[in-house]
């Protein structure tokens, strides 16, 4: 193996860790600040939701994608035949659609709401329906890449 294959290797698992790391700890961290039911602290936490996922998550997606495909053509694989990566492939542009559709809107509308109900402490009960829709849609973008360690690991034909 060259170094340059190593390289681009260690650069996609730190990808990964960043990605997968980000969006399981904010995850746990949203969801701790709303079960406080403090208006500021729920606020605080929302607006670090949305800046951790410009930040952390978009840059593990950039290094995953990146890396990944830029190993694969300069090593002249066939990546978009090669079962293992396809299914890779599949797997995070669900979870990716998952974010684009549902959860940073999701995000962007509360973030707004946490805005203004951190002034007048009053939290509306829409906030609470789109947490819920959060949470749900979260849990599923964050298992589809978790599954992805499998595909990568394993490499099943």
């Amino acid at each position: 193996m060259n170094n340059t294959y190593l390289i681009l290797k260690s650069l996609h698992i730190l990808g990964a860790v960043i990605f997968l790391g980000n969006i399981i700890v904010t995850g746990w961290w949203k969801v701790m600040a709303d079960r406080t039911k403090n208006p500021v602290i729920i606020a605080f936490a929302q607006r670090q939701v949305t800046l951790t996922d410009y930040v952390f998550t978009l840059g593990g997606v950039i290094l995953i994608v990146a890396t990944g495909i830029g190993n694969a053509v300069l090593h002249n694989m066939d990546y978009l035949s090669i079962r293992w990566l396809v299914w890779g492939y599949w797997l995070f542009i669900i979870s990716g659609v998952i974010w684009v559709v549902v959860l940073i809107p999701v995000q962007i509308k509360q973030a707004k709401m946490a805005k203004q109900f951190s002034e007048n402490g009053v939290i509306p009960d829409l906030y609470w329906r789109l947490g819920q829709i959060w949470l749900v849609f979260g849990i599923l973008a964050t298992i589809l890449p978790l599954l992805n360690i499998y595909w990568m690991v394993f490499k099943p034909h």
